[in-house]
C-alpha cells in the first residue's frame, strides 16, 4: 500500500505542465554587416573612361547588396511567420 501510495505521488508529480516561453532568434551580428563603402572618382580624373569604370563598379556593388540584404530580410521574415504560427 506504501509503495503505491508513493507511486501515485510520484505520477501525480509528472503530469504538472511547465509553460515554456518560445522567443524567436535574434539575428547573428554578423549577418548585419552593412553594405561597404562606395568607390569615390579620384579627383584630377580627366577620363571619361576611368570614371565610367569607378560608376559601374559602385553599380554592381551596390546590387549584389541591395539584393542579398533583401533575400536575408525576405527569408528571414518567412521564417518567423512560421515560428510564429507553430504553437
Amino acid at each position: 500500500m506504501k509503495r503505491l501510495l508513493i507511486l501515485l505521488l510520484l505520477l501525480a508529480g509528472c503530469s504538472t505542465t511547465v509553460p515554456v516561453k518560445r522567443t524567436f532568434p535574434e539575428v547573428p551580428k554578423e549577418l548585419l554587416t552593412r553594405c561597404p563603402e562606395l568607390k569615390e572618382v579620384p579627383e584630377g580624373t580627366e577620363k571619361l573612361s576611368e570614371l565610367l569604370s569607378v560608376v559601374a563598379d559602385n553599380y554592381g556593388q551596390y546590387k549584389e547588396c541591395q539584393i542579398s540584404v533583401e533575400l536575408w530580410n525576405e527569408w528571414y521574415q518567412e521564417q518567423k511567420k512560421v515560428f510564429d504560427s507553430v504553437k
